[in-house]
């Protein structure tokens, strides 16, 4: 598979970032990504909504798709059609909310997991941590032979997930990965557009 910014997800983590948080937000959502995972696990529901409606404004004025994470009840509130949940909240939503959504992405951690999230619904999964990463110090890497086999497993699109850089990225492509989820390598680079070109052009 070809790479291209058509299958590339930036996944947020405010505490690696040095300067401002919206003005890399702002940085990211120009440089083409597919779209950008708000995902800042320590904030409470109040907190994320504040975070949220301002991350979601900054997406919408460059027209890269806004997907909110784990609190589904803020992006109803602020009308996000994307939402992104571990395979537990998935499994407790309610068809309610179910309905509010277009997009429900689940994370899944082994083929049970992708194939019980294909059955509930997900549009895509992310399935990790493929490579050695700080974010999961001390936690062995599922590696790309576990990549491989969820990605023949089920027939929605898998974004690999965990210490995807310029360097591997072409090895989850190779391994029947339909994206890949970059977290660190957008928020600490020192030019965004730069870092997307080489992931594009990495082989």
């Amino acid at each position: 598979m070809i790479i291209s910014t058509s299958n590339i997800i930036c996944v947020t983590n405010r505490s690696l970032c040095e300067g401002d948080f919206f003005e890399r937000i702002e940085k990211i959502a120009s440089c083409g990504v597919k779209a950008i995972i708000l995902r800042e696990k320590d904030l409470c529901a109040e907190e994320y909504w504040i975070l949220a409606e301002k991350f979601v404004g900054i997406c919408r004025k460059h027209k890269v798709e806004a997907v909110l994470h784990s609190f589904a009840d803020v992006a109803i509130g602020l009308g996000v059609p994307a939402i992104h949940l571990s395979l537990e909240a998935f499994r407790n939503l309610d068809e309610e909310r179910m309905k509010r959504f277009e997009k429900i992405g689940v994370s899944c951690h082994s083929v049970d997991d992708a194939l019980e999230a294909e059955r509930l619904g997900a549009a895509y999964i992310t399935f990790g941590h493929v490579f050695a990463t700080d974010c999961k110090k001390g936690l062995e890497p599922r590696g790309l032979s576990a990549l491989k086999k969820v990605c023949e497993a089920v027939k929605i699109p898998v974004y690999a997930i965990g210490g995807i850089n310029c360097e591997n990225i072409g090895l989850v492509f190779e391994n029947g990965a339909s994206g890949a989820c970059v977290m660190s390598g957008f928020i600490k680079c020192e030019s965004v557009n730069d870092f997307m070109k080489k992931l594009i052009e990495a082989k």
